[in-house]
């Protein structure tokens, strides 16, 4: 009695081991790959699923996107400049099977390749390409990660390159290289205001010249400009000294001819009395 009570329980405990082994959930973002006796049978939508104890294996793939972290490469561009790259890849399994079967490590071989790709095309771009055209390097890796993966059934949806670390003797050249170009401009634009300067004073000067009282208010403006400040000094202009040096002489012939003895006025016409030796009047 006792043996047939153990043996009871030996085989209710078996029981209960073999539904747990043939119950599976499949969740909604998974998709299941089911063999039997080491073949493909095929795949298993999300739900609960029986399968036979130890005849089947069901394996339980995620179709979610996967964030994957490529670490600092230590690469050399095509101008021979040693910088250290680092990006991330983003990829999601779209073949169950193929992911299974074709490759024994979906995310440790999509890893590796990754890592290899982003040193080969780095490698082929300079330093300014790299900095600058971040875009067109991310395109070319996933383009080239999409071809290699497909036969694994894994979908790389996007690539981008996350930091890029300069040596720092090339990050001090970048440095005065942005410098002398911030120079460069503000020459630049220091010359084309010169230009556009001059060029009104072109203007203006053929403007006073057809109209000279123009050049003397403004002569008077700049006084006036000078005198808010009240300076205890007065610059004159060589023009407006000129004219107060012309003003000065025309006072000066004036004054002279209102001062000057008025001779009187003789009219030989006319006959002069006086004596003579015979006493008859002489007529001039």
């Amino acid at each position: 009695m006792q043996a047939l009570i153990f043996l009871l329980v030996i085989v209710g405990i078996l029981a209960v081991v073999a539904i747990a082994m043939a119950v599976k959930v499949v969740k909604q973002y998974e998709q299941g790959v089911l063999f039997r006796f080491g073949r493909l049978v095929g795949t298993r939508t999300p739900g609960l699923r029986i399968i036979i104890p130890v005849v089947d294996v069901l394996h339980r793939v995620s179709l979610r996107v996967v964030t994957m972290p490529i670490q600092s490469q230590g690469i050399i561009t095509r101008d021979n400049v040693s910088v250290d790259v680092s990006a991330v890849a983003y990829f999601r399994v779209v073949d169950a099977v193929k992911s299974v079967i074709a490759v024994e490590n979906v995310n440790a071989a999509i890893n590796q390749i990754a890592q290899t790709t982003l040193r080969k095309v780095v490698g082929q771009h300079t330093l300014d390409e790299t900095l600058s055209e971040t875009d067109r390097i991310n395109l070319d890796i996933r383009e080239i990660l999409d071809v290699a993966t497909v036969e694994w059934g894994v979908q790389v949806t996007l690539v981008e390159l996350k930091d890029i670390q300069l040596p720092d003797t090339m990050k001090r050249a970048m440095a005065r290289q942005a410098e002398a170009e911030r120079e460069k401009r503000a020459k630049i634009i220091n010359a084309e205001g010169e230009s556009l300067a001059a060029a009104a004073l072109g203007d203006a000067s053929d403007t006073m010249m057809a109209h000279p009282l123009a050049l003397q208010l403004r002569n008077l403006q700049s006084l006036v400009e000078i005198g808010v400040d009240k300076n205890t000094t007065v610059v004159f202009p060589a023009p407006l000294m000129s004219t107060i040096g012309e003003l000065g002489s025309f006072l000066a012939r004036e004054t002279a001819a209102a001062t000057s003895p008025t001779l009187p006025v003789v009219d030989l016409d006319k006959t002069i009395p006086g004596p003579t030796p015979n006493g008859v009047p002489e007529t001039v």
